[in-house]
This record gives structure tokens, C-alpha cells and sequence, in this order.
């Protein structure tokens, strides 16, 4: 089997790409750059140069696989640029992997994205909006709407601690009341690895949670803590 994938340089999509590449398939990655994608192509993954705004990239990148697995997008921008880099983006990927006879599709979206969240935020609207892309494109597809996602190595987390470590006061999503589900990053990659010719999983959209229900107060207080225990570990160690 051969699987295209997109995002693969950023930090869930390493993880999948290493998944992926676990399972002994053969992947190819769009990337901007042959630097950027060196990794990558150290774990075996054939590169491919190009862009989401490129459809002539796209239809080079997809030829002759048999899987998509999509995980470009962004978090923050103008309503024009979550138009053109996720859903735009997207339309044209669908439409070279209908072109190359791609047989499935597996679309990272996010948790809490649905027609009643959709004009909240442009970024969850796009997001609807490449979900019934998807959905409308005849493709067999699976969906992922992952909760917080974290690890030791990249993600929003290594932030969070920053802003806990240095900043005088630390600020919260809301009233901090508001419940997520972080959930590992080595457990997202394995649902997508295991996505690409699952038959259980086709036509489905699947949220991604972990075990745990916390608030942000909750997740900060966490974070505190451990980081307190570990300049007390390291006073002792030093005395």
C-alpha cells in the first residue's frame, strides 16, 4: 500500500509519517522543501515538492497512490487565509486524488468542529468545511477530530510550560472552567496508521480523546505542580 501524506514535517504529522512508516508502507510526503523534509526521507518516506495552493504539486504528488492521509492546516490567520490554505487546499487535494484514482481519504479535523460550531471561528468552519469535502467526494474516507493534543517534543505543551516557568501571571482559555481531554500524540498517530485500510473505520469520523477530563485551571494547576516538584528534585540533587 502507498500513502501520501500532507503535514508530515509538522508535529502530529511526524508521528504519523513514523507510524506509518513502522507499518512498512510505503509513504511519499508533500513537503515545501527537500530541507524541511530531510527527516522524512531518513525514515524512508519518498518526497514530493509542493504546495496545497499548487493543483499541478498536488496531482504530481498523489499519482499512483492509494491513500491520503491529509493533515495541513493552520490555527491562526485572516478568514482569507484559513479559505485558502485549508479549505481551498483541500478541494484541491480531493480533486487530484479523485483524478489518480486514489481509493481512501483520511482527513485530520478537530475536536468540537460541527455544523453548530462552524460560525464560531473561521478556524472551525474551515474545518466543516473539509470535512463535507470529503464527505461529498465519493472517496472512501475516515475522519479524525483529535481533543489537545500533546508530547514531550513539540505541540502546544512545551508553551504551556514556558508560560507557567516564566510568566508573572499565567493566562487562561475563558473562564478555565471550560473540559478537554488532552490526548498523546503517539496514540493520534497510531488511529491514522491504523486508518489508511482499516475497513471498520470507512465513512466514519471518530473523536480523539484521552483518558483524562480536566479544565485549563485544572491542566495549569497540573503543570505548576509538576514543575515545582521538579525544582525541589533538582535542589536536593544539588545539595
Amino acid at each position: 500500500m502507498s500513502v501520501l501524506i500532507t503535514g508530515g514535517t509538522g508535529f502530529i504529522g511526524g508521528k504519523v509519517a513514523h507510524a506509518l512508516r513502522a507499518r512498512d508502507l510505503a509513504v511519499r510526503a508533500l513537503v515545501r522543501s527537500d530541507t524541511r523534509g530531510a527527516r522524512l526521507a531518513a525514515w524512508g518516506c519518498e518526497l514530493a515538492s509542493g504546495d496545497m495552493a499548487d493543483s499541478a504539486s498536488l496531482e504530481r504528488a498523489v499519482a499512483g497512490m492509494d491513500t491520503v492521509v491529509h493533515l495541513v492546516s493552520i490555527i491562526a490567520g485572516r478568514p482569507a487565509d484559513f479559505q485558502r490554505v485549508m479549505v481551498d487546499g483541500t478541494e484541491r487535494l480531493v480533486a487530484a486524488a479523485q483524478a489518480a484514482g486514489v481509493r481512501r481519504f483520511v482527513l485530520m479535523s478537530a475536536l468540537g468542529t460541527s455544523e453548530e460550531s462552524k460560525d464560531l471561528v473561521p478556524y472551525y468552519g474551515s474545518k466543516w468545511q473539509m470535512e463535507q469535502c470529503v464527505a461529498a467526494s465519493g472517496l472512501e474516507h475516515v475522519v479524525f477530530r483529535p481533543s489537545f493534543v500533546f508530547g514531550r517534543d513539540g505541540g502546544v505543551l512545551p508553551l504551556f510550560l514556558r508560560q507557567v516557568r516564566w510568566a508573572p501571571v499565567t493566562p487562561i482559555v475563558g473562564n478555565g472552567k471550560q473540559r478537554l481531554q488532552p490526548v498523546w500524540v503517539d496514540d493520534v498517530a497510531a488511529c491514522f496508521a491504523a486508518a489508511v485500510d482499516s475497513p471498520q473505520a470507512t465513512g466514519r469520523t471518530f473523536d480523539l480523546c484521552g483518558p483524562d477530563v480536566v479544565t485549563w485551571n485544572e491542566l495549569y494547576a497540573r503543570i505548576r505542580r509538576v514543575l515545582g516538584e521538579a525544582r525541589r528534585g533538582s535542589h536536593e540533587r544539588e545539595g
